[in-house]
């Protein structure tokens, strides 16, 4: 149990990593992190599929088409509106609305598949979703009281990054649901050897991304040196950092931690990523949260790790 959960506070750790990024490098467009950022992990990736080489040579043509898809939509565009926002709206809030994620993706699961899998009841789930909304309230009042304080602060620009983190919960919502629905459709096939080949699958979107900035910016005429920016060896090595780090072993002390503790345990500890980013975000800031702050991060834990608590009540039998 002890080891699990060090496994999974690891790959918190890790995880939150993917929002310092663009912290670190405010000056860098969003999309360009993004392409770079999955560039990295794509090449990181090739190793583990001449391992896996088998188990993707029977994958058909439509899997290699939804592997794109699961790629594009939960690696690139989720960081591309991640690293966006959180370039425009600091690195508090966006954070926090990416906690929902647990939360958002159990309630979008009882909608479709409520029917198959069993329904959460609504009534037990409101407290949960109450405590949710009042914490992200909580630390949106901070920040924007910064902001008010802040005479040459730009509102609309903080908006937009709001508007970006729920987009980007948006896409990592819509991954894991239509990621199960493949797994549920074919369950003789490795999940390992799936998530390599999404791994690979992400590289020539990554390169065809990376390829269409490139030559935009050279089109539009844009101030931005490419095609390592103004901090080439920065910008690489922290790419690759964040590629290993966070989309490899990450995920690596994640299946370790699945291995070893119950799922509804697993489910609750991914609250881990949440605070590791938030940590990291003031650290880069050099100042302690605000006490209203602490107290939404509170909120937004309890209510976190009670609504996963809630059970699904098992789908009614039709009738022969």
């Amino acid at each position: 149990m002890w080891i699990g959960t060090l496994y999974a506070l690891a790959a918190g750790l890790l995880w939150g990593l993917v929002f310092v990024g663009p912290l670190l490098l405010p000056e860098y467009p969003g999309a360009l992190q993004s392409v770079a950022r999955y560039l990295a992990f794509g090449l990181i990736a090739l190793p583990l599929a001449w391992m896996d080489r088998r188990g993707l040579a029977q994958l058909s043509r439509a899997d290699w088409i939804e592997a794109l898809k699961l790629a594009a939509i939960g690696n690139l565009l989720y960081y591309l509106f991640l690293a966006s926002a959180i370039q425009r709206a600091g690195g508090p809030l966006p954070t926090m609305i990416i906690g929902t994620l647990p939360v958002v993706i159990a309630v979008c699961a009882n909608l479709r598949d409520g029917g198959r899998d069993g329904h959460l009841p609504w009534l037990r789930l409101a407290p949960s979703l109450v405590l949710i909304a009042a914490g992200i309230a909580c630390v949106n009042q901070v920040e924007l009281a910064a902001l008010h304080a802040d005479e040459s602060a730009d509102r609309g620009r903080y908006l937009l990054g709001a508007v970006l983190a729920v987009a980007a919960v948006a896409c990592w919502t819509w991954y894991p649901l239509r990621n199960a629905d493949w797994l549920r459709a074919h369950p003789g096939r490795s999940p390992r050897v799936w998530a390599t080949a999404q791994g690979v699958a992400t590289l020539p979107l990554a390169l065809a991304g990376y390829s269409v900035l490139w030559g935009g910016m050279a089109v539009s005429g844009a101030d931005f040196s490419m095609p390592f920016g103004p901090r080439p060896a920065f910008f690489i090595g922290l790419m690759f950092a964040i590629g290993l780090l966070a989309s490899w072993l990450g995920t690596l002390c994640w299946n370790q931690a699945s291995q070893r503790l119950p799922t509804a345990l697993v489910g609750q500890l991914i609250v881990f990523e949440t605070l590791a980013a938030l940590a990291y975000a003031f650290i880069l800031r050099g100042q302690w949260p605000a006490s209203l702050t602490l107290a939404g991060i509170a909120l937004l834990v309890v209510g976190v790790i009670s609504a996963l608590r809630v059970k699904p009540q098992a789908p009614v039998q039709a009738a022969v």
